[in-house]
């Protein structure tokens, strides 16, 4: 990959060169200014199909908090009571393997989509390219397209350009702060925190990341833009790992476009000595990155497509077929390669390996998941009361359950414990757990006669819901003998 940016070396060498000519001291700027991009509309097909992952990706963001289930929110991270709510799914802390799975699934996800089709994720549902694109559309309702917000930018200060200026940031400070207020929502009960904020009531931590996430979308959407692309985020630094000859990436068709130049119409691109680029530009002013797609791939590409719209439109007004910049492959390019044997190089050793292990992933967690049971104990021995012989010479120890009960209703439950012949339970073998929640239950197990030989014994206690047998748990402890 290249970068086509100035290099700051090879301009030090010209002007000391420059310099040392004229016996004159020059100045030199080792940086490049940052210049300011201004992405140009674009219609077309890919364009359909940002703003619709937009729409979807938002509309789930911004209204999955406010679906209810089972009497409370959907989909909740209550960290204060330590629960994690997934519509029917309530998660615990001894659940975190699932988030490693999730985890997982994520990064093979990212490895098998990136192999095949580029930088997909960034192009379409990145968080940062979604609210660049919705702070753009609200940039350009307020101030108008490229040339119109260029020169808006380059007019002096006067009345209308403070109105409009004011206006598009009292928008996206507006969103951005709806947008923290959203985020906080999915870990303090929408509902609540709806009353909180009417009463101006919020605690520290809910101010603190309302503020944070809405400062963090504020500045990174509407103003910091392609640079956290370019120079944040370390997906674009470590994607040439992922890519290979055959990962359909966005391409420029050197042989077709070259030479490119303007031309009249009225004549064929042949008969001026030149390929089909008409050298317009579009493609570089609809490019969020600001980068010219005809050098080559480089790594502040995205991979949006919009720079395919626009050159789509170009090559309908002058009439020539489409895709002179489009999505393909190396090899593609380089053999003239056909649709189809594009799409059979898709199944090739990498991917295969990917999409095996994503699949082996996806089903374990679907069957752990599956074949989960609602309900857990943990068994801990009294540490303060060690095994003691009573009066009628039975023998007793003492036991701490903790019982989670991770059903969203109440669940009367039945405890028996086994491993020795006569062992049973002192305490009340049935009771009831609220719903998701947790007991602490002390249990006194006594056994009649003294077994011959060794300290301890290990024993099994079970638990089982009254309501669904399959409901049920066991698990092993050990029961001491007096010495």
């Amino acid at each position: 990959m290249r970068n086509t940016g100035t290099s700051a070396s090879a301009a030090a060498v010209a002007a000391t060169a420059g310099a040392a000519t004229t016996g004159t001291v020059q100045e030199i700027a080792l940086y490049e200014l940052q210049r300011k991009i201004y992405p140009r509309a674009v219609t077309g097909w890919f364009a359909g199909w940002r703003v619709a992952l937009v729409l979807a990706t938002q509309l789930a963001f911004y209204g999955t908090l406010w679906l209810e289930w089972n009497g409370r929110q959907a989909l909740l991270f209550d960290l204060v009571n330590r629960k994690f709510y997934i519509f029917g799914l309530v998660l615990w802390p001894q659940d975190f393997i699932y988030l490693t799975l999730l985890l997982i699934i994520s990064a093979l996800s990212l490895f098998l989509f990136t192999a095949m089709g580029g930088r997909l994720w960034c192009g379409y549902a990145c968080p940062q390219t979604v609210y660049t694109e919705i702070f753009l559309w609200i940039e350009r309702r307020v101030e108008g397209d490229r040339v119109a917000r260029m020169r808006l930018d380059a007019a002096p200060l006067r009345v209308e350009k403070v109105l409009r200026k004011t206006l598009k940031h009292a928008l996206w400070i507006a969103l951005s702060l709806w947008t923290g207020f959203t985020f906080v929502g999915y870990f303090t009960p929408v509902q609540q925190l709806l009353g909180e904020l009417a009463s101006w009531s919020f605690g520290p931590w809910e101010w603190f990341w309302v503020l944070f996430y809405a400062f963090a979308t504020y500045g990174n959407a509407g103003w910091m833009r392609e640079q956290v692309c370019k120079y944040m985020c370390p997906y674009a630094r470590f994607q040439s790992a992922m890519f290979d000859q055959d990962t359909m990436i966005i391409t420029y068709d050197r042989s077709r476009g070259e030479p490119r130049g303007g031309r009249s119409r009225t004549l064929q691109a042949a008969e001026q000595g030149l390929g089909d680029c008409v050298d317009c530009g579009i493609c570089v002013q609809v490019c969020p990155t600001g980068i010219d797609i005809r050098n080559g791939l480089q790594y502040e590409c995205i991979g949006c497509a919009a720079c395919i719209d626009g050159c789509n439109q170009v090559m309908q007004k002058m009439h020539y077929a489409p895709g002179l910049i489009r999505y393909s492959t190396q090899n593609a390019i380089r053999n003239s390669w056909t649709r189809a044997q594009i799409l059979r190089r898709m199944l090739r050793p990498r991917t295969l390996i990917y999409s095996s292990l994503l699949l082996a992933v996806v089903l374990a967690g679907a069957t752990a998941l599956y074949v989960r049971v609602p309900l857990k104990l943990d068994v801990i021995r009294d540490r303060g009361a060690m095994a003691r012989e009573l009066a009628d010479g039975q023998i007793e120890n003492v036991y701490r359950l903790q019982i989670m009960n991770t059903r969203e209703r109440n669940t009367r439950y039945v405890l028996s414990v086994s491993g020795l012949p006569g062992i049973a339970l002192a305490s009340p073998q049935e009771f009831e757990v609220a719903a998701a929640s947790t007991v602490a239950l002390p249990v006194r197990v006594r056994l009649p006669a003294l077994p011959a030989g060794g300290a301890s014994r290990p024993i099994h206690f079970e638990l089982h819901a009254l309501d669904d047998p399959a409901v049920a748990v066991r698990e092993k402890s050990v029961f001491l003998l007096p010495r």
